[in-house]
C-alpha cells in the first residue's frame, strides 16, 4: 500500500471527511483491521484564506509548497491537497515536489465521462467557479461547466466560508443552495458538481432528483485506488 500524504484544515471540517472516507474505502477493500497509510499536514486556515481574499496566490502556494514538502519528507509516495479552491496553485506546489499530485478536478471529470456528462452545473467558492483553474480542467473532457449567476454565486460562497467551514448546517442554507440547483437547472445540465469540500455536509442525493458528483468522495475515492496500485 502507498502512504498518501494530504494537505488539509481547508477546512479541517471537510478534512475529517477525508480522513474518514479514505479509511473506509482501504477497510472495504482490504478489510479486517486494515486502514490507510495517510501522512497529514494540516494548514491553518485563517491566514490562507485571508491571502485567497486578498488576491496574494504567490503567497497562498508558499505555504501549500511546504506543506507538500513535508509530507514528501515524511515518505508519502503521492498527495492530494484535500480542498477544491487551493489547486488555484497546484501546478507551483506539484513544480516544488518529487511526488505526484492526484488533481480533484481530474477524479470529479473521471466520474462525469463515466457517466456520458455532457453538461453540468458547478457550486464552490467564487474562486472555484469564477477562475480557470478548475473549469478548465474539467471542460478539457469536453463537458460544459455552468456556473450560477453573481448573486447566487456569492451567496454560495458566503455559506461556504461563513458556515460550512465552521461546521455550521442550516436548514435556511440548504433551501438557498436547492433554489440555486433549481435555477441552474434551467440550463439543461445533467448535474451538479458540489465543488468545494463542504457542501457534501449541507447537500445530499435525497435532497434533489439531479445527480450529484461530490468531488471529495469522488477525490477520496480515486486515493484510495491509486494507494492500491501495484
Amino acid at each position: 500500500m502507498k502512504t498518501i500524504g494530504m494537505i488539509g484544515g481547508m477546512s479541517w471540517e471537510s478534512s475529517l471527511l477525508y480522513y474518514r472516507l479514505i479509511n473506509q474505502g482501504i477497510n472495504q477493500r482490504l478489510g479486517g483491521l486494515h486502514s490507510a497509510k495517510i501522512i497529514l499536514s494540516s494548514i491553518d486556515f485563517a491566514p490562507l484564506e485571508q491571502l485567497q481574499h486578498s488576491g496574494d496566490w504567490q503567497g497562498a502556494a508558499a505555504i501549500l509548497i511546504d506543506s507538500a514538502r513535508q509530507v514528501e519528507s515524511a515518505g508519502a509516495d503521492f498527495f492530494i491537497i484535500a480542498t477544491n479552491t487551493m489547486h488555484q496553485v497546484a501546478d507551483a506546489v506539484t513544480a516544488a515536489v518529487g511526488i505526484p499530485l492526484l488533481h480533484i478536478a481530474d477524479a470529479t471529470a473521471a466520474a462525469l465521462t463515466a457517466d456520458r456528462v455532457r453538461r453540468i452545473g458547478l457550486l464552490g467558492t467564487a474562486f472555484t467557479m469564477e477562475l480557470d483553474f478548475y473549469r478548465d480542467q474539467i471542460q478539457r473532457h469536453d463537458i460544459d461547466v455552468i456556473v450560477p449567476e453573481l448573486h447566487d454565486r456569492q451567496m454560495v460562497h458566503d455559506i461556504i466560508y461563513q458556515e460550512l467551514c465552521r461546521g455550521h448546517i442550516d436548514e435556511d442554507s440548504r433551501n438557498v443552495y436547492l433554489a440555486i440547483i433549481d435555477r441552474m437547472r434551467e440550463q439543461q445540465i445533467d448535474g451538479v458538481i458540489l465543488g468545494c469540500t463542504e457542501i457534501g455536509m449541507l447537500i445530499q442525493p435525497e435532497h434533489t432528483d439531479l445527480r450529484l458528483y461530490d468531488s471529495t468522495a469522488l477525490h477520496a475515492a480515486r486515493a484510495v485506488e491509486f494507494a492500491l496500485q501495484d
